[in-house]
């Protein structure tokens, strides 16, 4: 398969389709599917018969998993810098997609992870199904959400977002209406006279004819602990609420959440503290790039893409191994500025 392969691109009516289409990888992103849909965008935009861009992946199991972390184990492992590059060319794509001037339908079917969040999530319409499972599971693999996601979940109600982050856990169609990170439930089997009709017709003209009440999720019923837990100070006041609230559901998040990183649990934390106080998403962008680059050079990230993804087995090592064991001084670190590298963009509109 070729770099123009992984992307498809058509147009027909009035509509702009892409396609990921690395089904076997399912759908990770590359640099170069970035860059390609970048231009897509850049085209598009000023085509006049152009009124509607839509987003979807190939395959059966889901829209995207996320970036090629491969890609950036094999890089992370050499001391290398393409991870870096595809980051920057990433998040000023993600920052484009959400002020992006035509409509950009994004098709959340199956697993949405990741960077495949970002690629839809900050699209001004955002369709769910009964198949979706929408994630940010960084902590799991020694990293920390981006692509914006520290913006989504920072938005989310009370302390939801903290609670997804954190654990990494994925959520449903009801749930991901609830937490702000799509827009409308729309059945399976619908999508392809949607994504038929939107070449014909404006998307607010198609979408009442498909949209239908999403089943109902889970988050809403476990909100009084996940806010109450969540909104501690510290991951390990966190995890000692979860444990003493009396509550089943909270206990098992609490286990899973000490599986993670303790370095990316308790970076992922203080970035959504931050991102709270930031004024837009490109500012927390630039921030998400700092962190980012910060944990290339951290021991957990090859660590936790190799017990996740190369060896399976798992079973990652880290270090530091203990929550206790984590500074403020190396959390810090992560939100330093970089010397002559950073993300920028030129105006920071809300």
């Amino acid at each position: 398969m070729t770099d123009d392969d992984s992307v498809l691109l058509y147009t027909e009516g009035r509509a702009a389709y892409i396609t990921l289409n690395r089904p076997k990888a399912l759908n990770a992103l590359s640099h170069a599917m970035v860059r390609r849909i970048d231009g897509a965008l850049t085209a598009w935009e000023r085509d006049p018969a152009v009124g509607t861009v839509v987003i979807t992946g190939a395959g059966e199991r889901g829209l995207c998993a996320g970036g090629d972390i491969r890609s950036i184990y094999e890089d992370a492992r050499s001391g290398g810098s393409s991870s870096a590059a595809f980051w920057h060319d990433e998040y000023r794509l993600n920052a484009r997609i959400a002020r992006y001037p035509k409509p950009y339908v994004a098709f959340m079917d199956g697993i949405v992870m990741g960077g495949g969040v970002g690629i839809s999530a900050h699209g001004s319409v955002r369709v769910v199904t009964e198949r979706s499972r929408i994630a940010m599971p960084e902590t799991g693999i020694g990293f920390v959400p981006d692509v914006g996601g520290t913006h989504l979940l920072a938005g989310a109600p009370g302390e939801l977002g903290t609670h997804l982050a954190l654990t990494g856990a994925s959520v449903g169609a009801a749930d991901a209406l609830l937490c702000g990170l799509a827009d409308h439930f729309v059945p399976s089997e619908l999508l392809p006279g949607l994504v038929r009709d939107l070449a014909s017709m404006p998307v607010t003209d198609v979408l009442p004819r498909y949209v239908r009440e999403a089943p109902a999720g889970e988050l809403a019923g476990r909100r009084e602990w996940i806010d109450h837990c969540y909104a501690a100070d510290s991951v390990e006041e966190i995890v000692k609420r979860l444990l003493d609230c009396g509550v089943a559901t909270a206990k098992e998040a609490a286990g899973t959440l000490l599986t993670k990183s303790p370095t990316a649990v308790k970076v992922t934390l203080a970035a959504l503290r931050r991102a709270r106080e930031l004024d837009s998403l490109e500012r927390v962008l630039e921030q998400e790039y700092r962190v980012a680059c910060a944990a290339l050079a951290s021991p957990d990230l090859v660590e936790g893409i190799r017990a996740q993804v190369i060896d399976k087995d798992r079973d990652p090592r880290w270090s530091p191994a203990a929550l206790s064991e984590v500074t403020d001084k190396d959390v810090a670190r992560y939100f330093a500025p970089i010397d002559g590298a950073e993300l920028s963009f030129e105006s920071h509109a809300k």
